[in-house]
């Protein structure tokens, strides 16, 4: 046989995209080994690697015979991109050659392959045994550290193999050595690569990061830190440094819901792809904290092939930007459409992609770049341009989609000492759970709308603001009084709404009323613009 095709997969965007790898091997006089199908460099050196592999897996180099060896990677019009097709590429052309011989059909392989044969772990391994799964593929064959992520995926067996000889020897079991003289054959001991059980989903304590017990004082931060949780309304912290804007910030996320099946799926094909899986999957809400000097790309994603940024890293989660206006002024500009709509969209010259970015921001600045603005104890040292220029960082439309702005004051060093005596954060996500639960009641009785389909009040548009939210009449007039005094824009009238409906959420409260209306007015911006 000089022909073969196998089925392996490579990543596109966030999702799998199924690659079929056709080896046609013709007699020639001199050796020629080629790659076609718009293959990148790594995909077109997996020819080097492929021939060591399977020379040092105990079979005949490709490249030890004059022959003419043509790979096809189709669908042509398609960019290959990374090492996933090393083992379908060995595999096939061990098939082309009569290496071995087995049924390739209804099975994916992937992984990058050693010259020693072994097999290395890849990225995306789960958005690709979901798409094989759709195709209707029923084995996937993969690196052994990525068979966990795979068997996630219902539907599909997994196989995790540590090199290309211990697969070929499972397809194969009685193999035939090519150039291999009768007597020194070496038969396969015919052992099989185990089927990976499904993978249970296990939810460790300890794993995040502080308590809101350790956070002395700051009940007001803390406060609006519950009604974020509770709501997934977007939050500011401002205030002199050293004042606790980020162990508050870590602890946020121990009060968010523990995540679901579908969301884990989810989510750890995000990080899958984005290759910041460590062997274990994403069981919690994501905490992201870039660095306040990350660039455009890195914050909201793209590239020539455009990939995922911190703000869909963050998906699900939060995304946590200390010094904030410290920011370059384009990357906080770049947050509107994913605050507002909860995607990104990213347009380049070969097409546009869309990622999810449903994140609950918190953001931590202080007064000035110095910090002392407004203090009673130190001297602000900051020139008034410095001052300028830090306040035309947040521009009103990006103030207007933060829900909460809290003040985190100095605490008084009397409160600094002794053990912690404030609430847990277990309590508090007790809290944030119930009122968690209201809205999803609340949405589900929608019925079929796409407002079914939204789990927290955040996500309300205003036709869902009209029939979910009756205010009554005293309510009404006492948030129009209050919009009129303080010059709210549409777009913060009705945030105002949304928290007003958090707040009732967290005292079990079916109707908003008057107290709800005032507090959440108190959580509008008051830094100067």
């Amino acid at each position: 046989m000089s022909f073969a095709k196998v089925y392996s997969a490579q990543v596109n965007l966030l999702k799998g995209a199924i690659v079929t790898i056709e080896v046609d091997i013709s007699k020639g006089t001199l050796h020629a080994f080629n790659v076609v199908g718009l293959p990148d460099k790594a995909v077109d050196e997996s020819k080097d690697r492929v021939s060591g592999a399977i020379k040092n897996s105990g079979y005949k180099s490709p490249k030890a015979q004059n022959q003419k060896i043509i790979v096809s990677l189709s669908p042509a019009d398609l960019k290959k991109e990374g090492p996933f097709f090393d083992l379908g590429i060995a595999l096939s052309y061990m098939l082309a050659s009569g290496d071995i011989k087995f049924n390739s059909e209804k099975k994916i392989f992937l992984g990058e392959l050693g010259l020693d044969g072994t097999l290395r772990r890849i990225r995306g391994a789960l958005p690709l045994a979901q798409e094989a799964r759709r195709l209707g593929f029923e084995e996937i064959y993969l690196p052994k550290e990525n068979a966990a992520e795979a068997a996630l995926v219902e539907g599909i067996k997994v196989f995790g193999a540590s090199s290309l000889k211990e697969v070929a020897e499972h397809l194969a079991p009685t193999p035939k050595r090519v150039g291999v003289p009768t007597s020194n054959k070496v038969r396969a001991s015919g052992t099989k690569i185990p089927q990976q059980p499904k993978t249970a989903i296990s939810y460790k304590k300890g794993t995040k990061d502080g308590d809101f017990s350790d956070v002395r004082g700051q009940e007001g931060a803390k406060r609006g830190l519950e009604i974020a949780a509770a709501g997934g309304h977007n939050i500011a912290m401002y205030g002199p440094p050293g004042t606790g804007k980020t162990m508050l910030a870590r602890a946020f996320s121990q009060l968010l819901p523990d995540l679901g099946m579908e969301e884990v799926l989810e989510i750890t094909g995000i990080h899958s792809v984005a290759g910041n899986l460590e062997g274990e999957l994403v069981c919690f809400p994501p905490f992201r904290a870039p660095h306040h000097t990350s660039s455009y790309v890195a914050i909201i994603g793209g590239g020539t092939f455009p990939k995922p940024g911190e703000v869909t890293l963050a998906h699900r989660g939060v995304l946590f930007l200390d010094e904030f206006p410290e920011f370059e002024k384009r990357v906080i500009e770049s947050l509107r459409q994913p605050l507002e709509d909860n995607i990104v969209s990213i347009s380049r010259a070969k097409g546009t992609a869309i990622f999810p970015s449903n994140f609950i921001l918190v953001a931590a600045m202080n007064p000035c770049p110095c910090g002392n603005l407004g203090s009673k104890k130190k001297e602000c040292v900051c020139k008034p341009s410095d001052l300028d220029r830090y306040r035309r960082k947040l521009s009103g439309p990006i103030m207007d989609r933060i829900d909460l702005w809290v003040s985190v004051g100095n605490v008084d060093y009397k409160k600094l000492g002794g053990e912690g005596n404030g609430e847990r954060s277990e309590k508090i996500k007790a809290r944030v759970m119930q009122a968690r639960e209201i809205q999803k009641n609340r949405f589900s009785a929608q019925g079929g709308s796409a407002s079914g389909r939204k789990k927290t009040n955040s996500e309300m548009n205003v036709k869902d603001l009209s029939s979910m939210v009756k205010l009554s009449l005293k309510v009404r007039d006492l948030l129009d009084d209050s919009a009129e005094r303080l010059g709210l824009s549409a777009r913060a009238y009705h945030r105002v709404i949304k928290i007003a409906r958090t707040i009732a959420d967290l005292e079990s409260s079916s109707e908003v009323e008057s107290n709800h209306i005032l507090e959440a007015i108190q959580y509008r911006p008051k830094v100067t613009q």
